[in-house]
């Protein structure tokens, strides 16, 4: 089935490129706040002239250095304000962007830096400095490092105030000539695929691409002028990159994360945002926060919940028919709400109107949990090579389990063999010096994603898996994992599971315990928490998980074995990408011996 791409809305903010967006919305929006962030144990807020007048400040310096249109200027930075400052000024300066993930190792910047030949590099603090001089005598291209938050010894770095300061000297006038003069074929950003197979790849998306973006996006109301928008994504990824520019572009408040997974659920609390973009494992972990300790309790607690959840339920599939519930059911949801439904909110600050969740799939009971509680969180699909979005579901037009329908302007085809194919203004231009793997991704203008999915009856896009994850059998059996091992996931204790079983007779799968919880287990059972993965009550634990999650499905897909692994798997260790995707590869090849075990006998 094929989907013709709906015309898209045109954008009413005067925005031509993104190039542009910020001195715009600081005339526009003059003091609303634009930007909030922790400081001092408060929050504190950066207005729209303020956030404009920086953004001059560091153009203007970066062309006192010599910085020219079209220059790559790269960003290895946390999430945080000086990142915002640092991206917009870049653009504005009619320079391209370049995007490398915090924890990334110095090789792995030395490759982004060097292959983009980026000739200035802002770095957050010492910590990243630090990584740039280890590689810097090979990156012949490299001018500039500009320290965000100096300390110590900064070399021949300069601080960002200072940067702020040369361009503080320059004339005005300057700017607008810069910024006004980029046009939609100049490139806006070079973002490095995060490489869940092999060395990234640079995408090349232009104004053009983004500027379609957020008008398409915008289009949908996902996030109001004044909303606040919380953000803890790593801006070095396509996602989180353009929830920023939607923000700014439409006058919105992004509020940031304080760099400490344990402060997100906190944060949320406090900043009270409206829309909250985020990746499946935070909705994991804040669904298993909200339902541990009631399956802890059990009992009359444990009735009360699940009535409740139940309740919300009923009502949320009347509301999606356009019903309203009768007087009992509007009796019995008051009290669930009371009860349970509210508390739930009252984790996302009580103000969401909307959640968006893309990257990985997300299993549907957690969709369903969320919705019946109050808290819309919606699917949405797309890639760094679609500027981001492609698919959304929204608020007024949704299917739990799909990706949503496409984006305004975008259109979706189903190849042959179930390949998803796109094509749209906001699909990229390409791969940085890499014509081979750009003719095999770009064919006759449509995106091959490498996903695979079909198209429904009424238009929503359904993804089925991912054509290199395709376990097949020894038997000759098609599998896609990514089901099996969100079922897996569903146990309180289970942090990540990797089913493995290509070219095998049977499936197996490789577990890891979740570190905040598996303390509670262990003292239930008695036993140290080091213990955990090799004791015979863990091993019960995860089997009658994996017990569950087989009466789900046909005997060659289920599950015949597994292993729990000593330590969950993380991005420092190298087997998660920094938006907490397995790589399947580097897992595969670092538990080589584990999984021989699992085929052993």
């Amino acid at each position: 089935m094929e989907v013709k791409a709906v015309p898209a809305m045109e954008a009413n903010t005067g925005s031509k490129t993104i190039a542009d967006i910020v001195l715009l919305a600081g005339r526009r929006h003059a003091d609303r706040p634009a930007l909030r962030h922790k400081s001092g144990g408060r929050w504190v807020d950066v207005s729209y002239r303020e956030l404009a007048e920086v953004v001059k400040e560091i153009a203007l310096g970066l062309a006192d250095f010599g910085i020219e249109r079209g220059d790559r200027v790269s960003i290895l930075s946390n999430t945080r304000p000086e990142w915002t400052f640092a991206n917009f000024g870049i653009l504005a300066a009619g320079a391209a962007s370049v995007s490398i993930y915090q924890t990334n190792s110095p090789e792995e910047c030395r490759y982004v830096l060097g292959h983009s030949e980026s000739r200035a590099v802002f770095v957050e603090d010492a910590e990243q400095l630090d990584k740039v001089r280890q590689v810097q005598s090979e990156l012949p291209n490299l001018e500039l490092i500009v320290v965000m938050e100096p300390s110590g010894d900064k070399g021949g770095a300069i601080s960002l105030d200072d940067l702020r300061e040369r361009g503080r000297r320059r004339d005005d006038s300057e700017l607008e000539e810069r910024a006004t003069g980029v046009g939609p074929d100049d490139a806006c950003l070079y973002i490095y695929t995060s490489g869940t197979t092999g060395p990234p790849k640079g995408c090349i998306l232009t104004h053009g691409n983004y500027r379609a973006e957020c008008d398409m996006v915008e289009s949908l109301g996902v996030l109001g002028p004044g909303e606040v928008v919380y953000l803890f994504l790593p801006l070095a990824h396509a996602f989180a990159v353009v929830i920023q520019f939607v923000a700014i572009d439409l006058g919105a408040t992004i509020a940031y994360w304080e760099k400490d997974p344990l402060k997100i659920v906190p944060n949320l609390s406090e900043v009270k945002p409206a829309f909250f973009p985020s990746v499946p494992r935070i909705f994991e972990k804040i669904y298993t926060q909200a339902t541990a300790k009631i399956a802890e309790a059990g009992g009359f607690k444990e009735k009360v919940f699940r009535w409740s959840i139940g309740v919300g339920r009923r009502v949320r599939e009347l509301e999606r028919q356009g019903r309203r519930p009768d007087p009992l059911l509007k009796g019995k949801y008051a009290l669930a709400d009371k009860q349970v439904l509210s508390k739930v909110r009252g984790l996302f600050g009580d103000e969401l109107r909307q959640a968006v969740t893309g990257a990985a799939p997300i299993a549907r009971e957690i969709l369903e949990f969320f919705l019946a509680c109050g808290v819309p969180v919606l699917e949405g699909y797309g890639m760094t090579e679609t500027s981001t979005v492609a698919s959304v579901n929204t608020l007024e037009d949704y299917r739990l389990g799909s990706v949503g329908k496409p984006l305004p302007g975008v259109e979706v085809k189903i190849a042959e063999d179930g390949e998803i194919l796109l094509r749209g203004p906001n699909i990229f231009q390409g791969y940085y010096k890499d014509e081979g793997a750009t003719a095999e991704t770009l064919v006759d203008g449509w995106l091959h994603t490498g996903d695979l999915g079909y198209v429904d009856d009424e238009g929503f896009l359904f993804i089925s898996g991912r054509k290199k994850d395709l376990l097949i059998t020894a038997g000759g059996k098609n599998i896609t994992p990514a089901n099996l091992e969100n079922g897996l996931k569903q146990s309180r204790w289970i942090s990540q599971a990797v089913v493995v079983g290509d070219r095998r007779p049977y499936l197996a799968a490789l577990v890891t315990l979740d570190p905040e919880e598996a303390p509670a287990f262990a003292k239930q059972h008695g036993v140290a928490v080091e213990e955990l993965p090799g004791s015979e009550a863990m091993r019960a634990e995860v089997q009658r998980t994996v017990d569950a999650v087989n009466a789900e499905v046909g005997r060659v897909e289920q599950i015949k074995k597994f292993t729990i692994l000593p330590h969950d798997l993380t991005q420092e260790t190298g087997e998660l990408t920094p938006t907490l995707k397995v790589k399947r590869a580097a897992v595969s090849e670092k538990y080589d011996r584990d999984i021989e075990a699992l085929y052993a006998s």
